[in-house]
């Protein structure tokens, strides 16, 4: 599948699920009457996506790369987050597993796709190198 919009890249589109799921999550009274806790994990959550949507419009797949890697972390931030949201019983064991597998499984979307950018930037970087002729060693000098 060829990738014209932002909303074509399957990171983008697992970070979106991730968010709505913790949307979802924060709604829950118990939940949400920590309004810190639910407006850090809302943010990290919603940077997940935000950072894949930025980077996709990057004049260069390293800078495409770096936002990626950005998305990456907030997915981190998101799963240390519902750790404290389980601990202080804001989430039962399975919405917490459930919600800490999406952030694993979009946190692992984002590194292959920062590995397949990698890669074409690598092949890229050799064909260059391939077309372009470099002149040929100057001759010996004799003393």
């Amino acid at each position: 599948m060829k990738i014209e919009r932002f909303e074509d890249v399957e990171a983008w589109q697992r970070a979106r699920e991730l968010t709505r799921m913790v949307y979802r999550l924060t709604q829950k009274p118990s939940f949400a009457k920590d309004q810190e806790l639910r407006n850090q994990i809302r943010a990290a959550a919603g940077s997940a996506m935000h950072n894949v949507a930025e980077g996709f419009d990057s004049e260069t797949n390293v800078e495409f790369i770096r936002f990626l890697r950005y998305a990456k972390r907030s997915c981190s931030e998101v799963q240390s987050e519902l750790h404290l949201a389980l601990d202080e019983a804001y989430l039962s064991p399975a919405e917490f597993k459930a919600a800490y597998e999406q952030a694993r499984s979009t946190r692992a979307t984002m590194r292959g796709f920062i590995n397949y950018l990698r890669k074409y930037e690598t092949a890229r970087a050799i064909s260059m190198a391939r077309k372009v002729k470099l002149p040929a060693p100057p001759p010996p000098q004799d003393s």
